[in-house]
């Protein structure tokens, strides 16, 4: 594992730290610096932006409600937010859909960050929106409606779904109406505390609070040297991408809630149904209710070694949990630089040598 690691390290990652569990054996690792300017080393204690793993988090505390009877799983969204999806299309997208990915409606982010663009329109891409909006706080609602008044991206329920953002803004929107809390007071208090994650949180300010590692995004080369995006308002994203946490702490977390301890054995079996869904990068992926099975696992989703769990990506940071369906094996990785692959003339990323040594470590980690 330590060799494994310091390989992604030496293929161009700043700086990276992981634990792999293994029953009760644990094993974590870092390699590389925190920080390219002063060398200060990573530390695998370190508090990182976990990015959609969030959504994992949030699925759970949704049927959670569902359990309690406040949501109906299959229920359309127009019954609890008739505002925010009106009409026809408020009652042909369900609950079910949009944590699945198949409600059809698009991405947002494009429209928030209008010099951004997603997969496969990455050729007319730029990174001036990160610095325009480092310190922009955006309006949840504003950004449900820019995806909602977006051209759509598939009919209710068709498949392949199509991964977006909007179908989680939706989703803590959900909780909040049935909860009469914030999204982040019912996911900290249902699911956060009742992991007992003593490191994660949903942050409220620009920050990250205790040790961690400066974030570097290279947006596909356009930013060279990369540039350290730590600081940054996650509200363009809020409870569905915004989590901080520690790589025990993921494991932890994704360790109960493939034992049944963070929901019951019923809403787990939703939430490892899988349909297809067209993933940020283009690949059509088997996506469950904010849980699907792991590329490189081998395994069909439902043979007890497959591996379950969700990757996560935010400007400069991303993570990545994978746990064997026993509970017996689990990796959490963070890595501290983003979109490392520069893209050729048709804006497709190319190959590079992090992403040959990530698929090292995570088979090493997997499978020993």
């Amino acid at each position: 594992m330590d060799a494994a690691l310091e390989g992604v390290h030496r293929a161009g990652m700043p700086g990276l730290f992981a634990e792999v569990r293994d029953g009760d054996q644990v094993w974590r690792g870092a390699a590389g610096v925190a920080d390219v300017a002063t060398g200060r080393p990573v530390t695998a204690d370190m508090r990182h932006r976990v990015g959609s793993i969030t959504k994992t988090f949030t699925a759970a505390a949704v049927l959670q409600q569902v359990e309690s009877g406040q949501i109906g799983l299959d229920a359309p969204i127009a019954r609890y937010l008739p505002k925010l999806v009106p009409g026809e299309r408020g009652d042909a997208i369900t609950v079910r859909m949009l944590l699945n990915h198949t409600s059809g409606l698009a991405e947002y982010l494009p429209y928030a960050y209008p010099s951004l663009k997603a997969f496969p329109d990455l050729a007319e891409t730029g990174p001036q929106s990160l610095d325009d909006h480092r310190h922009t706080r955006f309006d949840p609602v504003e950004l449900i409606e820019m995806g909602v008044t977006a051209p759509a991206v598939g009919a209710p329920g068709g498949t392949p779904g199509v991964y977006s953002n909007t179908n989680y803004l939706l989703l803590v929107q959900l909780l909040e109406q049935v909860t009469g809390a914030t999204a982040e007071e019912c996911i900290t208090r249902n699911v956060i505390e009742r992991a007992g994650l003593c490191d994660t949180e949903l942050p409220t300010g620009p920050h990250v609070d205790g040790p961690h590692s400066r974030l570097y995004e290279s947006w596909f080369g356009m930013i060279d040297p990369p540039r350290d995006y730590s600081v940054f308002d996650m509200s363009w994203v809020g409870p569905s991408a915004s989590l901080i946490s520690t790589v025990a702490d993921i494991n932890r977390f994704f360790g109960m809630l493939l034992a049944g301890d963070i929901v019951g054995p019923s809403s787990l079996a939703q939430m490892r149904r899988t349909v297809p869904v067209v993933s940020q990068e283009g690949r059509v992926i088997d996506y469950g209710l904010g849980l699907h099975p792991m590329e490189g696992s081998a395994r069909p989703a439902q043979d007890p070694g497959a591996f379950w769990g969700h990757g996560g990506s935010v400007w400069g940071g991303g993570a990545l949990a994978m746990t064997r369906a026993d509970g017996k094996r689990q990796l959490a990785l963070a890595v501290n630089m983003q979109r490392w692959n520069r893209l050729d003339a048709s804006g497709r990323p190319q190959p590079h040598p992090i992403d040959a040594a990530l698929a090292t470590l995570c088979r090493v980690a997997m499978h020993g």
